[in-house]
Protein backbone atom coordinates (compact mmCIF):
# COMPACT_ATOMS: atom_id res chain seq x y z
CA UNK A 1 0.00 0.00 0.00
CA UNK A 2 1.44 3.39 -0.96
CA UNK A 3 2.14 6.02 1.65
CA UNK A 4 -0.62 8.30 0.28
CA UNK A 5 -3.17 5.48 0.37
CA UNK A 6 -2.10 4.57 3.93
CA UNK A 7 -2.49 8.21 5.01
CA UNK A 8 -5.94 8.28 3.40
CA UNK A 9 -7.01 5.12 5.22
CA UNK A 10 -5.68 6.46 8.54
CA UNK A 11 -7.41 9.79 7.97
CA UNK A 12 -10.71 8.07 7.12
CA UNK A 13 -10.43 5.79 10.15
CA UNK A 14 -9.74 8.76 12.43
CA UNK A 15 -12.70 10.61 10.90
CA UNK A 16 -14.96 7.61 11.48
CA UNK A 17 -13.78 7.36 15.07
CA UNK A 18 -14.35 11.04 15.91
CA UNK A 19 -17.73 11.18 14.16
CA UNK A 20 -18.81 8.02 16.01
CA UNK A 21 -17.59 9.38 19.36
CA UNK A 22 -19.48 12.62 18.78
CA UNK A 23 -22.66 10.77 17.77
CA UNK A 24 -22.33 8.53 20.84
CA UNK A 25 -21.90 11.45 23.25
CA UNK A 26 -24.83 13.35 21.73
CA UNK A 27 -26.91 10.17 21.81
CA UNK A 28 -26.18 9.68 25.52
CA UNK A 29 -27.18 13.27 26.27
CA UNK A 30 -30.37 13.12 24.21
CA UNK A 31 -31.46 9.69 25.38
CA UNK A 32 -32.79 11.12 28.64
CA UNK A 33 -34.58 14.41 27.91
CA UNK A 34 -35.45 14.80 31.59
CA UNK A 35 -31.75 15.24 32.39
CA UNK A 36 -30.76 17.37 29.42
CA UNK A 37 -33.97 19.42 29.36
CA UNK A 38 -36.29 19.46 26.37
CA UNK A 39 -34.61 22.36 24.57
CA UNK A 40 -31.17 20.69 24.59
CA UNK A 41 -32.76 17.33 23.76
CA UNK A 42 -34.50 18.68 20.67
CA UNK A 43 -31.68 20.83 19.26
CA UNK A 44 -29.01 18.16 19.86
CA UNK A 45 -31.30 15.57 18.30
CA UNK A 46 -31.61 17.77 15.22
CA UNK A 47 -27.82 18.08 15.10
CA UNK A 48 -27.58 14.28 15.08
CA UNK A 49 -29.18 14.29 11.63
CA UNK A 50 -26.01 15.96 10.33
CA UNK A 51 -23.81 13.55 12.29
CA UNK A 52 -25.66 10.55 10.93
CA UNK A 53 -25.44 11.86 7.35
CA UNK A 54 -21.67 12.30 7.78
CA UNK A 55 -21.46 8.76 9.22
CA UNK A 56 -23.35 7.39 6.21
CA UNK A 57 -21.18 9.32 3.74
CA UNK A 58 -17.95 8.13 5.37
CA UNK A 59 -19.21 4.54 5.11
CA UNK A 60 -20.87 4.95 1.69
CA UNK A 61 -18.37 2.76 -0.22
CA UNK A 62 -19.03 -0.11 2.25
CA UNK A 63 -22.79 0.34 1.89
CA UNK A 64 -22.62 0.21 -1.91
CA UNK A 65 -20.22 -2.76 -1.95
CA UNK A 66 -22.26 -4.88 0.47
CA UNK A 67 -25.52 -3.97 -1.28
CA UNK A 68 -24.06 -5.31 -4.54
CA UNK A 69 -22.80 -8.49 -2.90
CA UNK A 70 -25.69 -9.09 -0.47
CA UNK A 71 -27.33 -11.94 -2.40
CA UNK A 72 -23.97 -13.43 -3.40
CA UNK A 73 -20.98 -14.53 -1.37
CA UNK A 74 -20.92 -12.65 1.88
CA UNK A 75 -19.82 -13.57 5.39
CA UNK A 76 -22.52 -14.16 7.99
CA UNK A 77 -21.41 -11.35 10.30
CA UNK A 78 -21.26 -8.89 7.40
CA UNK A 79 -24.78 -9.89 6.32
CA UNK A 80 -26.08 -9.49 9.89
CA UNK A 81 -24.30 -6.12 10.17
CA UNK A 82 -25.86 -4.95 6.90
CA UNK A 83 -29.39 -5.95 7.98
CA UNK A 84 -28.84 -4.40 11.41
CA UNK A 85 -27.66 -1.15 9.77
CA UNK A 86 -30.82 -1.01 7.66
CA UNK A 87 -32.95 -1.60 10.76
CA UNK A 88 -31.06 1.20 12.51
CA UNK A 89 -31.61 3.50 9.54
CA UNK A 90 -35.34 2.76 9.40
CA UNK A 91 -35.80 3.04 13.15
CA UNK A 92 -33.62 6.16 13.35
CA UNK A 93 -35.74 7.75 10.62
CA UNK A 94 -38.91 6.92 12.56
CA UNK A 95 -37.32 8.31 15.71
CA UNK A 96 -36.35 11.58 14.03
CA UNK A 97 -39.63 12.07 12.13
CA UNK A 98 -41.71 11.34 15.22
CA UNK A 99 -39.45 13.66 17.22
CA UNK A 100 -40.03 16.43 14.71
CA UNK A 101 -43.77 15.83 14.89
CA UNK A 102 -43.92 16.09 18.69
CA UNK A 103 -41.38 18.92 18.96
CA UNK A 104 -42.37 21.54 21.50
CA UNK A 105 -39.29 23.76 21.16
CA UNK A 106 -37.22 23.39 17.97
CA UNK A 107 -39.94 23.15 15.33
CA UNK A 108 -42.04 26.00 16.80
CA UNK A 109 -38.85 28.09 16.92
CA UNK A 110 -38.48 27.43 13.19
CA UNK A 111 -42.09 28.46 12.61
CA UNK A 112 -43.45 24.91 12.33
CA UNK A 113 -46.07 23.83 14.81
CA UNK A 114 -47.69 20.49 14.07
CA UNK A 115 -51.06 19.48 15.47
CA UNK A 116 -50.26 16.00 16.66
CA UNK A 117 -52.06 13.06 18.09
CA UNK A 118 -50.86 10.74 20.83
CA UNK A 119 -49.64 8.22 18.26
CA UNK A 120 -46.53 10.24 17.40
CA UNK A 121 -45.41 10.28 21.04
CA UNK A 122 -45.93 6.53 21.33
CA UNK A 123 -44.01 5.96 18.08
CA UNK A 124 -41.21 8.20 19.36
CA UNK A 125 -40.94 6.28 22.64
CA UNK A 126 -41.07 2.89 20.89
CA UNK A 127 -38.49 3.85 18.26
CA UNK A 128 -36.19 5.37 20.94
CA UNK A 129 -36.26 2.14 22.93
CA UNK A 130 -35.74 0.08 19.78
CA UNK A 131 -32.80 2.22 18.63
CA UNK A 132 -31.18 1.69 22.03
CA UNK A 133 -31.31 -2.10 21.54
CA UNK A 134 -30.16 -1.88 17.92
CA UNK A 135 -27.26 0.42 18.83
CA UNK A 136 -26.21 -2.00 21.54
CA UNK A 137 -26.07 -4.79 18.94
CA UNK A 138 -24.31 -2.48 16.46
CA UNK A 139 -21.71 -1.61 19.10
CA UNK A 140 -21.22 -5.28 19.98
CA UNK A 141 -20.63 -6.18 16.32
CA UNK A 142 -18.05 -3.41 15.99
CA UNK A 143 -16.44 -3.84 19.41
CA UNK A 144 -13.08 -5.10 18.14
CA UNK A 145 -12.82 -2.14 15.73
CA UNK A 146 -13.81 0.28 18.51
CA UNK A 147 -11.23 -1.03 20.97
CA UNK A 148 -8.37 -1.29 18.48
CA UNK A 149 -9.07 2.13 16.95
CA UNK A 150 -9.43 3.89 20.32
CA UNK A 151 -6.19 2.25 21.46
CA UNK A 152 -4.34 3.16 18.25
CA UNK A 153 -5.50 6.76 17.85
CA UNK A 154 -6.32 7.93 21.38
CA UNK A 155 -4.86 5.82 24.20
CA UNK A 156 -1.45 5.03 22.69
CA UNK A 157 -0.71 8.62 21.54
CA UNK A 158 -1.72 9.96 24.97
CA UNK A 159 0.48 7.38 26.72
CA UNK A 160 3.41 8.20 24.41
CA UNK A 161 2.94 11.88 25.14
CA UNK A 162 2.78 11.32 28.91
CA UNK A 163 5.84 9.06 29.03
CA UNK A 164 7.82 11.21 26.61
CA UNK A 165 7.13 14.24 28.80
CA UNK A 166 8.15 12.29 31.93
CA UNK A 167 11.41 11.25 30.28
CA UNK A 168 12.12 14.75 29.08
CA UNK A 169 11.11 16.15 32.47
CA UNK A 170 13.24 13.60 34.31
CA UNK A 171 16.31 14.31 32.17
CA UNK A 172 16.18 18.08 32.53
Amino acid sequence: MSSEVEKGVVSQTKSKLWVDILIFVVFLITMEPGLSRLTIHEWLSLSMIVGMLVHLLINWDWIIEITRRFLGRLGGQTRINYILNWLLFIDGTLLMVSGLMISEVAMPALGLDFQIGDGWSKLHDLSANTVLILLGLHTALHWNWIVSTVMRYIVNPVLRLIFRNKQIGGVA
